[in-house]
């Protein structure tokens, strides 16, 4: 993938809500997430509670896990893969909290149970598609009359290097 595309993929992603989360050895299984970034770092972001199956799988040691996110309204569909752990410092929970996250637990931000969890990517396959209804029923409609296959958009993997380079690029 391009630069362009990589860039696209980071702006798209702060869009999106959440996506699917689980740990590549089955340990966690996928569950969806919600999902926080922040502008210093690479580095996607969740809060959860101590005791679900994802705090668990990565209380001692980071584990390989996978995150799929998929949301036709905005045109990105990506599988991230990367190493999970988890974080507990204080200021970084202070600064990803949220409303949604408060809802979640009786006790705030200063709930015993609340685990800050983060995938750092490793690699990531990546769709970007084209973003309004219209535009799509245009594509489908001239590869229709022109007999040429439509332009959905590009598709391909980038490397965790490449992602972090884009993100932490000024």
């Amino acid at each position: 993938m391009n630069t362009d595309d990589i860039t696209l993929f980071w702006d798209r992603l702060t869009k999106i809500n959440a996506g699917f989360l689980g740990t590549k050895s089955g340990t966690a299984r996928p569950v969806p997430m919600s999902h926080a970034l922040r502008d210093d770092d690479s580095t996607i972001w969740f809060i959860t509670a101590r005791d679900t199956d994802l705090a668990e799988a990565v209380e001692h040691d980071a584990a390989a896990a996978t995150y799929v996110v998929a949301e036709g309204d905005n045109g990105l569909y990506a599988t991230i893969h990367g190493e999970l752990t988890q974080n507990n410092d204080a200021a970084l929970r202070d600064e990803l909290w949220s409303t949604v996250a408060d809802s979640w637990f009786e006790g705030g931000k200063d709930d015993p149970q609340v685990c800050i969890l983060g995938l750092r990517p490793e690699r990531a396959e990546i769709w970007l598609t084209t973003t309004s209804g219209l535009s799509f029923a245009y594509n489908v409609l001239r590869a229709q009359v022109t007999g040429k296959q439509p332009d959905m958009g590009s598709h391909g993997e980038a490397s965790g290097e490449e992602l972090a380079a884009v993100r932490l690029s000024p």
